[in-house]
């Protein structure tokens, strides 16, 4: 456990104020940088294009068009980025480092032929009346996001968490400054500002492996050879990212909550501002999270699993499970805690932060309840890796199957209810979800010394 996990121990041993407030920063930053700068990076080029040079109406459909695409490629993806990562990570225990470059070749040369064929199939079919320029550039963006979710998610799994928040901060600068320079051009100079920046991330993440992990082939495509894949690992990685926007993809779907912005895409005016208002709010969750899966927990799990592998004393092993369950249930209290407290300030400054923005007041409620929904995301990310952790694929796939079919389920309820229930369906599925998951890791760790020795 590389990386972040020493840095931050390395603040936390200061055992000052000063240090805690570095520790819990850098996670903040850490976690939460790569979503936060892509997100904010298409605002900013939204609210500094919305004048006579590009009409609001482009730069809505710039926007539109990007959330679509980023929502379609995490889904198409999904299948892919989970059991690759545990490919590799097996392949790092093996001592097998040379694997890693190559493969990640043959994982984005699929990735990219899959995409290409899927985009180009939309852009002949859905989008055959837009121009060839739009459709060209939005092939490009697609096959550049489905490569570059791929490669996050390998740096992700090799800890290398710095890197990935610094590429990201230098790919989006380049979107922003490339998207402005070129918006004479309208939606099309937006687009291929947008372009030009996912290119840069991607080959500078590509680039990072390729300098870190030498390898004497190319390409490979061992991780698809049979007792290599897990398809388990597919599963949970496509339900996660379609529990994730089955709510947004009704919302934007559905006649009275949705408006046609280009071609067949769709956007949900009511919905995706308060959602994308919500999830500002789970950056100190995600801190949190971090901080206390990357010591404390990790720090015992270590222990553990080391007295198991070497050896050790019924007592000691049984000691160090004991402060592996209380890290892990304080680690979930203060992810409560501290949502808690954001849920808390988005009700006081809800009001202030919308009017800033120039967002009705009616919004407030779906606001709220989204806020609460997107903190109860958090909870269930943090016991999903810790499942993760012990290797207990069938519940994860278990509770993503959930999520997935109580978020699509409950959602469509809220909508016959009426307006005064939106937002309710994303909330109850997560919340759903995290208890039935908070009962089953009870029982699995109740048992897990048993289970660690039994099921070898």
């Amino acid at each position: 456990m590389a990386g972040i996990g020493f840095e931050l121990r390395k603040l936390l041993r200061k055992d000052t104020l000063t240090g805690l407030l570095q520790a819990y920063s850098y996670a903040g930053i850490i976690g939460s940088g790569p979503w936060v700068l892509s997100i904010l990076g298409i605002l900013v080029i939204g609210l500094l294009s919305h004048s006579v040079v590009v009409p609001n109406i482009l730069v809505t459909q710039f926007q539109v068009s990007v959330t679509w695409q980023i929502a379609i490629s995490l889904i198409l993806t999904g299948a892919m980025q989970l059991g690759f990562t545990r490919f590799i990570s097996d392949r790092l225990f093996e001592k097998r480092d040379d694997l890693v470059f190559s493969c990640l070749n043959g994982v984005l040369l699929i990735t990219a032929a899959i995409a290409g064929v899927v985009g180009l199939t939309l852009a002949l079919t859905y989008f055959s009346g837009m121009g060839v320029v739009y459709r060209l550039l939005m092939l490009a963006c697609f096959v550049l996001l489905n490569c570059i979710w791929i490669t996050t998610i390998l740096l992700s799994g090799l800890k290398r968490y710095v890197a990935i928040v610094s590429l990201y901060a230098v790919g989006y600068v380049v979107v922003v400054t490339a998207a402005l320079l070129l918006r004479p051009w309208g939606l099309e100079g937006l687009l291929a500002g947008f372009v030009l920046g996912q290119f840069i991330l991607f080959f500078g993440m590509w680039l990072l492996v390729a300098w870190h992990f030498r390898s004497p082939h190319f390409v490979s495509f061992e991780f698809t050879q049979r007792g290599y894949a897990y398809p388990s690992l597919m599963a949970i990685g496509f339900f996660y990212n379609l529990g994730v926007w089955a709510d947004k993809f009704i919302f934007w779907f559905y006649p009275d909550t949705s408006s046609s912005i280009i071609g067949p895409l769709r956007a949900s005016l009511i919905y995706d501002l308060p959602v994308f208002m919500a999830y500002l709010f789970i950056i100190p969750g995600m801190a949190v999270f971090l901080v206390r899966i990357e010591t404390d927990f990790v720090e015992f799990y270590d222990k553990f699993y080391d007295a198991v592998r070497t050896g050790g004393s019924l007592e000691y092993i049984e000691g160090a499970r004991d402060e592996m369950i209380h890290a892990i249930r304080q680690g979930l209290l203060e992810i409560g805690k501290i949502q808690t407290l954001a849920v808390l300030i988005a009700l006081v400054a809800g009001p202030a932060a919308l009017g800033a923005l120039g967002i009705s007041k009616l919004y407030l409620p779906l606001f709220y309840i989204q806020t609460v929904g997107a903190s109860l995301q958090v909870g269930l990310l943090a016991l999903l890796n810790v499942f993760f952790y012990l290797d207990q694929r069938r519940i994860v796939l278990a509770l993503t199957a959930l999520f997935t079919i109580a978020n699509l389920l409950l959602t469509i309820l809220t909508l016959r209810l009426g307006a005064s229930w939106y937002g309710y369906g994303f909330c109850g599925a997560t919340l759903i979800t995290l208890l039935l998951g908070l009962h089953l890791l009870d029982k699995k760790l109740d048992n897990l010394e048993y289970e660690t020795f039994m099921l070898q």
